[in-house]
């Protein structure tokens, strides 16, 4: 979709188009027959768009409430924020009169800010821009952001006290894993620093721990949502903790921790219950810490499995009961499922090169029990 298909998808004929798209069954099978019947009334880059907008509203629902009334691109989208996570970011923004939005995209985290205080909503493509206002508007906060289209590698600083920012971290559809390769770039923030009191960057969740100790006294926070790592934010400035942070966020909970020095701690072989970490408690190096508050053992050094005599439950892991476990050898395990009468199983996996899937379908049985299987290591040893 381009600018003018766009503005055209805003006017009555676009709108009742689009709504026709909505209507319609927007599943792959069925993608050349509900194209074919747009555009009977429109031209084909047209009925695109409004197919798209609605496949993609789809998709979007996970992440915005209001889904259905807002614009996106394909990776505007998967690079956007989920109005959760943007929520509970906002409110670290509210105490700044202005804050700017730089690399907005379409506005996820713009409509959240905007709620608390005035934004500078900055990109540098048009057709985003356009649709961040759109959505801006249709959410009622237009009045509280000002849009600008500007590259932020020329653009003077807008007279704003608080900055987040959100660089490309893909290129034509490729990942980059790299700060020194997003774009903008991460540079930018160091003259940045200077001029405004607190600096939020989002990166991949993924980042290197020689990357955050190269940055030297930062404050890195990883988000999980309902136990799925989401992203990471670097924070620079007031008000900010030096160190690795961790936040698990619920529909009804929101909770905190920092990285510890913990003391180091005991191995075991997997004993009565298996803890799974929350993976924003495994980023944030406050694994052994989770250890110690459950009364728990490490499986290996080198993974954040964890073992219990007895259950303590915590929002902090996934938990199961451990009902057996040997060394790892393809042709044992087989048979020990055989003889559990193995239906369906499902593997795990930390640690271990084999791929999940292709061994659960190896795994799998015609019994009546449905079984998880976890390939892990202890002390080394593959179990």
């Amino acid at each position: 979709m381009n600018l003018e298909v766009f503005r055209w998808l805003l006017l009555p004929a676009g709108q009742t188009l689009l709504a026709e798209a909505m209507q319609s069954d927007l599943h792959e099978s069925e993608r050349l027959r509900v194209l074919t019947r747009l555009r009977k009334h429109a031209t084909a880059e047209q009925a695109a768009a409004a197919y798209e907008t609605a496949w993609l509203r789809q998709r979007a629902a996970s992440k915005f409430a209001h889904a259905s009334d807002m614009y996106f691109t394909r990776e505007a989208l998967e690079q956007a924020s989920g109005e959760r996570i943007a929520a509970y970011r906002a409110e670290r923004f509210a105490a700044y009169a202005r804050v700017g939005d730089f690399c907005c995209g379409i506005g996820g985290d713009a409509l959240s800010l905007a709620q608390r205080t005035q934004v500078h909503a900055v990109d540098l493509d048009p057709l985003r821009l356009a649709m961040a206002q759109e959505n801006a508007t249709t959410r009622g906060v237009q009045d509280q952001v000002q849009f600008i289209e500007a590259d932020l590698t020329e653009m003077a600083l807008p007279n704003i006290e608080a900055i987040f920012f959100d660089p490309a971290r893909r290129i034509s559809g490729k990942r980059l894993f790299k700060l020194a390769d997003y774009s903008p770039p991460i540079s930018l923030v160091e003259s940045w620093r200077e001029q405004v009191k607190l600096i939020g960057v989002k990166v991949a969740p993924g980042i290197r721990d020689a990357e955050v100790a190269a940055l030297g006294k930062v404050e890195v926070e990883f988000i999980s949502v309902d136990g799925e790592l989401k992203e990471a934010v670097l924070w620079f400035g007031e008000n900010t903790r030096p160190g690795r942070h961790a936040t698990l966020l619920s529909q009804t909970s929101r909770m905190t921790y920092d990285a510890s020095s913990a003391p180091k701690l005991p191995l075991s072989t997997p004993l009565a219950y298996l803890y799974e970490p929350d993976p924003a408690i495994i980023r944030a190096h406050w694994v052994q810490e989770l250890a110690h508050e459950i009364g728990a053992a490490q499986l290996d050094a080198e993974i954040a499995y964890l073992t219990s005599v007895h259950l303590n439950k915590t929002p902090l892991a996934r938990c199961w009961r451990v009902l057996e476990w040997l060394p790892f050898q393809l042709k044992s395990l087989r048979a020990r499922l055989r003889a559990l009468d193995a239906g369906a199983v499902t593997v795990k996996k930390r640690g271990s090169p084999l791929d999940t899937d292709v061994l659960a379908r190896q795994l799998s049985g015609t019994g009546a029990r449905e079984w998880v299987v976890v390939l892990t290591q202890s002390s080394g040893k593959p179990v």
